[in-house]
């Protein structure tokens, strides 16, 4: 990042004065929300691909036509988001975000030993349990997490800034994933699970002492009142939603992508071990190619955006997924994957080699699918950041999350009917429909916002 991203000269009685106009590249708050965030996001990652994979273990035992129990786990991920983002929003606006962040970064490492405990006992439910905890200190750790940003960066700098936090929080993604998948093989049982949970604990304890970094910032509305109409979404923010077509079209979009984010997660662990046949790490790393193509797609976004929210990028985004999700179904699927995998195998052998070439095909069609679903949400991301009003950011900020984790729970209804759709016209009618089926439904679902949703772009401040 150059030298030309400063700190904001937004004043507050707690600021540090010679922290204004300082490069943020010499800004220890950068480098400390930075990596709490990024630590976090791994956390998250590593947790939920374990218990997902432990759902799809389930159904592989139980048979090829047994339900996928990913959907549930999803769920329950989802839930927290929508009872508490109307309150994680007010705490963020009421009171300094910086104390916000430290707060929940603190809970967190009371979660992680409670996965460790869950893991020990075996028992999917506990682990559902955990994973709805540590959905419920993700919820309140948002608002502060993004909504602090405006308050220490120009406005200007933030699409840059967005471009490069959703980067590296895709770059914990892909870590998070891999992890899971490498240790699932590498320390099998309770045994193993457990010893990846106590390294969690660990993560969780190097994001609070980071999250220290952070300045203070002023409060943003210290005398606002939580109601229990604000439970979900705050009424002052159901207004301006009601005024305002173009944020109420970005919020529903931005839920969109997270709708679809959801459907491939589960769609890849699904299409990895139960059509390719793949390993835990195999299956983990097909996820870590979509995540690194986010990775790349956000910095893209961001580099694009400059000082404009460019909403054409939005178009390019959904246009390409789509693209992407419906290449998956011309790999040939139904291959023998299980050979051998090393580093004697070259890249030219593995595109050859059939037995190879459907996870090599994947790999590059989920990079694709990752790469243009970055370009997607980095404007939808930077408009809520920037366009609501200075006394309501936090607020939107948990709006967004709101709308994001309904758009999270709906796909855990769709994988559902999808896959028992998928599953009783096997069952019925005799037609094979492999577990790719449901990249192409996502697609179809996708059509009417490549088609129809054209906002204009916007300057930044």
């Amino acid at each position: 990042m150059s030298d030309e991203l400063s700190a904001t000269d937004h004043s507050s009685p707690d600021s540090n004065p010679e922290q204004k106009g300082v490069s943020v590249v010499r800004d220890r708050s950068f480098y400390g929300l930075g990596i709490s965030q990024f630590l976090g996001a791994l956390n998250d990652n590593l947790f939920k691909q374990l218990v997902l994979l432990l759902c799809v273990d389930q159904a592989r035992t139980a048979g090829k036509n047994a339900a996928d129990l990913q959907p549930l786990a999803m769920a329950v991920f989802a839930v927290p988001w929508l009872l508490f983002s109307g309150l994680a929003g007010v705490l963020a606006d009421r009171r300094s975000k910086r104390s916000g962040i430290v707060l929940f970064k603190s809970l967190e490492i009371a979660v992680m030993s409670a996965g460790l405990l869950a893991f020990l006992s075996g028992q999917l439910w506990l682990l559902l349990v955990v994973l709805f905890l540590m959905s419920m200190q993700s919820t309140f750790f948002g608002p502060p997490k993004y909504g602090i940003l405006p308050e220490l960066f120009r406005g200007r700098d933030l699409p840059v800034i967005n471009g490069l936090f959703q980067m590296t929080t895709f770059v914990a993604i892909i870590l998070g994933m891999s992890v899971a998948g490498f240790a699932r093989d590498l320390l099998p049982g309770q045994t193993g699970l457990a010893w990846t949970s106590a390294g969690s604990i660990a993560i969780a304890l190097i994001g609070t002492a980071a999250a220290l970094l952070i300045r203070r910032t002023s409060v943003a509305q210290p005398d606002l009142r939580f109601s229990w109409r604000a439970a979900a979404i705050d009424p002052e923010n159901w207004q301006l939603l009601k005024s305002d077509r173009f944020l109420r079209g970005v919020v529903f979009v931005s839920a969109c992508f997270w709708f679809a984010g959801a459907v491939v997660q589960q769609a890849v662990n699904s299409y990895g071990k139960r059509q390719l046949e793949l390993s835990d790490t195999r299956t983990s790393l097909l996820a870590a190619c979509m995540a690194v193509g986010i990775a790349v797609g956000c910095v893209l976004g961001g580099q694009l955006s400059k000082n404009r929210i460019r909403f054409g990028l939005v178009k390019v985004g959904v246009w390409g997924l789509i693209a992407s999700l419906l290449s998956v179904l011309w790999i040939p699927s139904g291959m023998n994957t299980s050979l051998e995998y090393g580093p004697h195998l070259t890249l030219w052998y593995q595109i050859r080699n059939p037995i190879l070439a459907a996870e090599f095909y994947s790999r590059i069609a989920l990079t694709a699918v990752g790469l243009f679903g970055g370009l997607f949400i980095v404007p939808l991301q930077t408009c809520l950041q920037s366009v609501p009003p200075e006394s309501q950011k936090g607020r939107m900020i948990a709006t967004m999350n709101f709308a994001n984790w309904v758009g999270i729970l709906l796909s855990a209804v769709f994988y559902a009917a999808v896959d028992w759709l998928r599953r009783m016209a096997s069952a019925e009618f005799d037609i094979r429909l492999p577990p790719s089926t449901m990249f192409l439904a996502l697609a179809v679902v996708l059509l009417p916002i490549a088609i129809w949703y054209r906002p204009a772009d916007r300057e930044l401040g």
